[in-house]
């Protein structure tokens, strides 16, 4: 079995903490995906982001997404942490680093991880631009 570390947090999230919670001497591949806040979608500046989470059952369905991961592809550890609150442009609301005995599995599982994430767990996004906001929809 895995082991997972799952958060949701209004704390920034620092990456490098993130890589070396998951560092193990029995993986040789470890996958990390760091979201981060562009200054710009869909034509239109970027202010900031704002996330709101319904967080036990978001971290409800983390967990299950883990745990998804962890039957299908061997991998020995698993981090998903997002952030909830006000977030401005280049800051992180998403780590995801999974260190499997071999790549393949690493990036397969990371992959996974990030767009069940987006479809399932209860986190909103409202993104203000320097003319309005809206609330969009928590999937790619």
């Amino acid at each position: 079995m895995a082991d997972l570390n799952i958060s949701i947090t209004p704390e920034p999230l620092v990456a490098a903490q993130c890589i070396e919670w998951v560092m193990s001497p029995q993986c040789g591949g470890i996958d990390v995906f760091i979201g981060t806040v562009r200054n710009h979608t869909s034509g239109k500046t970027v202010v900031r982001l704002e996330f709101e989470a319904y967080e036990s059952m978001a971290v409800s369905e983390m967990n299950k997404i883990a745990l998804d991961a962890a039957a299908r592809w061997d991998i020995q550890k698993l981090l998903i942490h997002h952030r909830t609150g006000v977030l401005a442009v280049g800051d992180i609301p998403v780590i995801i680093a999974v260190a499997a005995a071999h790549r393949d599995a690493a990036f397969a599982a990371c992959r996974y991880i990030i767009d069940t994430l987006k479809q399932t767990v209860p986190i909103w996004k409202k993104e203000v631009f320097e003319d309005g906001e809206v609330w969009v929809a928590a999937h790619p």
